[in-house]
């Protein structure tokens, strides 16, 4: 007896919070709450939630840079500031006015694209937008390992124990979300506040190194110069070289994403709100131009104090070239401060990761009907996030970089869809300057990725695998629930309610009829070839009941049910659904909840293969209407005295 209990209670703990909330609603994160200390918070505040992601790349970027670039790393650091500048901050400045509820550009492309190819794209988009994230849950806790094993005071017993140690944060930072992942905000500002203000005497320390010793950037520009030749051949490498350095405009995405957190305006409403849009742009402005300064700063100050070969995989300054400098000129002490602040801002960027997985995947899938039941609760998608970043972690030895290909894929793929999708918004809205603007931008940033993916192909590799799996799982959550009920409500006009009421005085025949030519032809014989297949009494009311099916790749809607009288005699409901027979049997089942009465249906058989018939109604809404009806009414009513009659003739 106590094992069953102790496995009900390790599945009530594992679902708590799992909703029967239709599947359009939000995540578990991204869904505002009525009242919390998480909602309406000053914008600069919100921007150190972004910014534990988007800031925190200075653990690792100017690395990065200096092994991609060499001596040229500020120079094309410079270019990736001008792209920052010029090219992602204006497009996702337009992507807050255009989602102003968090939804980010995937759902702009979703609102232009219909079908199964709008859902298909999106998931694809999805696949790449898994790789960001768990990439920079991976790639952070390697970095912050990174900084513990060559802490000097830690270095001789943690240094062959790195892939270990980026695992056990990893599992932390699950173990945090399975306890319930609470106040952010107010962390991340003292995060980053502690981070920021440490970094600042880091570059200072260093630039004070670089103008007392004015021989070490002579040295550096007669490097470059030997290396490169003009400044024009030095920019045309740079621009070359940019993609490689991609990492450093990542969180764009995640400061759209925050919004909802944003305070706006007392005036503000759900539908226009107007500050909400006015202060996520100061705050993507303001992330931009800090960032970009110490973008700028840092990549100068590594490359002109570090020696190139300690940049090398194995080299002192891998993956943690500010800490480096921190420690041979700040002293050992200081340098430890900074290794715990790196540690804990990257340690909080993968908190800010999981907590947009877990906003970001609910939104869509459900919705989709591409996602089993149990993904609506956090937990189980916890335990599936944190073993794929076991995964992740093993494959690549937990080093940054290995995974610095793949966040960049994941990054640049985003933001291109971001460029192209505002591209196309200002295309409709007849804005012909900004058409032109964002049309170059877009350009620029799918260069950037065709480059990124030809040079480090790993990226894609694992989108295509995340979106592989993505797709396989969607489509089988998708096969599994074709027998759910899937309609979020119904709502019966006067005139159909009228005809309901009607019929309820005897009993209730409803007949299912394809609608064709809609004349008194069709209704005739429709009629009579029902009544005589069925022996149904002349006497006894008839309703026909007609589906259109607008777009069957939607999985859940409202039913709305207009009724008709045509040709002076034929009382016809027209229904508008994603799906025949679970908008019939949606009718069916809300006639007998509101008249009382137990209602009848009557299909004729559908000529054609079984499976060709499946494949339609699983695609394209229609198919094998009766069995279909009958099975959904089977799954909601497991009472067969209660369950509405499916007659077939």
């Amino acid at each position: 007896m106590s094992t069953p209990v102790r496995t009900d209670r390790v599945r009530a703990w594992l679902l708590e919070g799992l909703s029967d909330m239709a599947g359009h609603q939000p995540g578990p994160h991204a869904k505002p709450a009525p009242a919390t200390e998480h909602q309406g918070q000053r914008w600069w505040r919100v921007m150190c939630l972004t910014g534990v992601d988007y800031f925190s790349t200075l653990g690792y970027q100017p690395g990065i840079a200096a092994l991609a670039a060499g001596l040229l790393s500020p120079i094309a650091t410079v270019v990736l500031v001008v792209v920052t500048l010029a090219g992602a901050l204006p497009v996702y400045r337009r992507v807050a006015v255009e989602s102003p509820h968090g939804e980010g550009s995937i759902a702009m492309l979703e609102r232009l694209l219909t079908f199964w190819k709008g859902k298909l794209f999106v998931l694809a988009l999805l696949g790449f937008a898994a790789t960001d994230f768990l990439i920079t849950i991976t790639l952070s806790a390697a970095d912050a390992s990174t900084h513990l094993v060559e802490n000097p005071h830690f270095a001789s017993a943690l240094q062959s124990h790195q892939v270990l140690i980026t695992l056990l944060l990893i599992a932390l930072l699950g173990a945090v979300f399975l306890k319930g992942f609470l106040e952010a905000i107010g962390v991340a500002v003292v995060l980053v506040g502690i981070y920021l203000a440490l970094n600042v005497v880091v570059v200072g320390d260093g630039l004070w190194h670089v103008i007392t010793a004015p021989h070490l950037v002579t040295d550096w520009t007669s490097g470059l110069t030997a290396e490169r030749g003009n400044v024009f051949v030095m920019i045309g490498v740079s621009l070359v070289i940019f993609p490689k350095l991609a990492l450093g405009m990542s969180g764009f995405e995640t400061g759209v994403a925050v919004m909802p957190h944003v305070q706006g305006d007392p005036a503000d409403t759900e539908d226009a709100p107007a500050g909400r849009v006015r202060d996520t742009r100061k705050l993507l402005t303001t992330a931009a131009l800090i960032m970009s300064v110490f973008l700028i700063a840092t990549s100068f100050i590594t490359t002109v104090l570090i020696p190139k070969d300690d940049f090398e995989a194995g080299g002192p300054a891998n993956g943690r070239a500010l800490a480096y400098l921190a420690h041979q000129y700040l002293g050992s002490g200081f340098g430890t401060v900074y290794d715990f602040s790196t540690i804990a801002i990257l340690w909080f960027a993968g908190a800010s990761a999981m907590a947009g997985l877990l906003n970001l995947m609910p939104r869509y899938l459900p919705r989709y009907g591409m996602a089993p039941h149990w993904a609506r609760a956090v937990r189980p998608m916890v335990l599936v996030f944190t073993l794929v970043a076991f995964l992740v972690t093993w494959i690549f030895d937990a080093s940054v970089d290995k995974q610095g290909g793949a966040y960049a894929t994941g990054v640049l793929v985003l933001m291109s869809s971001a460029a192209v999708a505002v591209t196309i918004s200002s295309h409709r809205s007849r804005q012909r300057r900004w058409t032109a603007s964002f049309g170059v931008i877009a350009v620029v940033f799918l260069y950037t990725t065709v480059v990124n993916v030809l040079e480090r192909p790993d990226g894609v590799k694992i989108g295509a695998c995340f979106i592989a799996g993505i797709v396989l799982v969607s489509l089988l959550s998708r096969l599994a629930r074709s027998f759910e009920l899937r309609v979020t409500g119904v709502e019966l006009d006067p005139m159909a309610a009228r005809f309901v009421r009607d019929v309820a005085s005897r009993r209730i025949r409803f007949i299912a009829n394809e609608p064709g030519l809609r004349d008194a032809a069709e209704y005739r014989d429709k009629i009579h070839q029902i009544r005589a297949d069925n022996d149904i009494p002349p006497e006894d009311d008839l309703v026909l009941v007609e589906v259109t099916v607008l777009d069957a790749s939607e999985f859940e809607s409202a039913l709305i049910v207009r009724g008709h009288v045509l040709h002076g005699r034929y009382r016809v409901l027209s229904l508008e659904s994603s799906s025949v027979p679970n908008a019939l049997a949606a009718l069916l089942l809300h006639v007998r909840d509101v008249s009382g009465c137990k209602p009848h249906i009557y299909f004729e058989w559908t000529e054609g293969s079984p499976f060709a018939n499946f494949l339609r109604f699983f695609l394209f809404g229609h198919g094998e209407i009766a069995p279909v009806t009958r099975e959904v009414l089977r799954e909601v009513e497991p009472d067969p005295a209660k369950r509405p009659r499916v007659h077939v003739g």
